[in-house]
C-alpha cells in the first residue's frame, strides 16, 4: 500500500529513561492486512511522546503484537501484548480531522469529518487528521495507546502486556533481543543488576489516568481582552487544543490533571499587547485540589488588566501552582487586533 492518505507514524514512549524497554518482536496489525511495525531501538522521551519517529507506516491501525524485553524488572523478563483495538472507534477517529489553527474559509471546529490524510499548511488547510500512533510502556506490562492529530492527542486505551513464561518463547526471545541489540550474553547478565529497580509499580501512571469533569474558564477585567487559544497538556499523556469560537465557553469533559497548560490572548495590536502563559502544575497537589472541588470544576483563570499576571482557581478557591510565565508573542489569529 503507498496511499499517502493511509500512512502514519509509530512512537514508543516510556515512564522515564530508567524505564526503557526494547521489542523484539513487533506487528501492528491493520483493518487492510498490510505489514506495519514499531521503529527500531527502545522506547524514549516522556510518558506518550518519544520525541522520534521512524518511517511512515501505512493502513488503519486496529491491533498489536508485541514482544518486549523489560530490562530493569530484575529478572529475564519479556512481556507479550496481544490485543486488538476497538474497531468502530479506530473506524471513527480515522474519519475525524482535529482543529490546529484558525480555519480561514468557515467558523473553526473542534474537529471535521475530512476522512484521512489531512495536515495543517500555511493556514489553508486548518486540521489535522491521525498521524501517529503512540505507545506508552509503564512498569509490569501496563501499556497505553494513544492517537495523535496534531495539537490533540488522545487516549485510546489501557492494556496489559503479560509475561512470557515458556522456557522455548524465553529462549527464541533472548536470542533475537541479543542479535538485534548487539548485545553480549556477559552485557546482558550485568545489565540485569545494573538496572534493576526494585518495586516498579504501575501505580504511578494508572494514577495519572484519573479523570474530573471540568472545563478552563479564562477572564480579564480588560475590556479588550480576546482569548485565542488554549493548549491543555495533562498527566495522562493526552493533549487538547481548543481555539475560537469554542475556547470562549468551553463544555466540560472527562479531563484528567493538567501538567501544562498555555493561554494565548490580546488586548491591542501592540506586542506588548500580544501575550502567552504558560502554567505548571504539581501532580499530588493539583490532583487533591481537584477531588476537593466536586462536580462539575471551573478552573478560572483570571488575567490581570495589564497583563502582567495571572490567578488560577478551582471553583472559587485558589489552585496552588508550580509557576506561571507570561510571554510575548507574535502572531495572527483571525480576530486577532489589525
Amino acid at each position: 500500500m503507498d496511499d499517502k492518505k493511509m500512512a502514519f507514524h509509530v512512537e514508543i514512549s516510556c515512564s522515564g529513561t530508567k524505564y526503557r524497554i526494547e521489542p523484539v518482536f513487533d506487528k501492528i496489525k491493520t483493518l487492510e492486512g498490510t505489514h506495519a511495525g514499531l521503529p527500531y531501538g527502545g522506547s524514549s522521551g516522556s510518558w506518550g511522546d518519544s520525541g522520534s519517529v521512524w518511517t511512515e507506516q501505512y493502513g488503519t491501525p486496529v491491533g498489536a503484537d508485541i514482544t518486549y524485553y523489560s530490562r530493569y524488572e530484575g529478572t529475564e523478563t519479556f512481556y507479550r501484548l496481544n490485543v486488538d483495538f476497538p474497531v468502530d472507534t479506530i473506524k471513527d477517529y480515522m474519519e475525524r480531522a482535529y482543529s490546529i489553527w484558525d480555519d480561514l474559509k468557515s467558523e473553526t471546529k473542534e474537529y471535521k469529518r475530512l476522512g484521512r490524510g489531512y495536515r495543517s499548511s500555511n493556514g489553508v488547510n486548518s486540521y489535522n487528521s491521525f498521524s501517529t500512533l503512540v505507545f506508552g510502556f509503564a512498569p509490569k506490562g501496563m501499556v497505553v495507546v494513544w492517537l495523535n492529530f496534531g495539537n490533540t492527542r488522545i487516549e485510546l486505551g489501557r492494556y496489559q502486556a503479560q509475561p512470557v513464561t515458556n522456557p522455548e518463547e524465553i529462549a527464541k526471545a533472548k536470542e533475537k533481543y541479543l542479535a538485534m541489540y548487539r548485545i553480549s550474553p556477559e552485557r546482558y547478565k550485568e545489565a540485569i543488576q545494573e538496572l534493576y529497580i526494585p518495586g516498579a509499580s504501575p501505580k504511578q501512571w494508572d494514577d495519572y489516568r484519573q479523570r474530573y469533569h471540568w472545563r478552563p474558564v479564562v477572564s480579564s477585567v480588560n475590556p479588550k481582552f480576546r482569548l485565542f487559544e488554549i493548549l491543555n497538556y495533562t498527566y495522562n499523556g493526552e493533549k487538547e487544543g481548543a481555539l475560537r469560537p469554542w475556547v470562549l465557553n468551553m463544555p466540560y469533559k472527562e479531563r484528567a490533571i493538567p501538567q501544562e497548560m498555555v493561554f494565548t490572548w490580546e488586548t491591542g495590536k501592540e506586542k506588548q499587547e500580544q501575550r502567552n502563559a504558560r502554567a505548571f502544575f504539581d501532580w499530588e497537589k493539583t490532583n487533591e485540589a481537584f477531588k476537593k472541588a466536586g462536580s462539575p470544576i471551573d478552573m478560572q483563570v483570571k488575567i490581570a488588566a495589564d497583563n502582567q499576571s495571572v490567578e488560577i482557581l478551582l471553583n472559587g478557591k485558589p489552585l496552588e501552582t508550580d509557576s506561571i510565565r507570561i510571554y510575548q508573542w507574535s502572531g495572527d489569529y483571525k480576530e486577532s487586533y489589525k
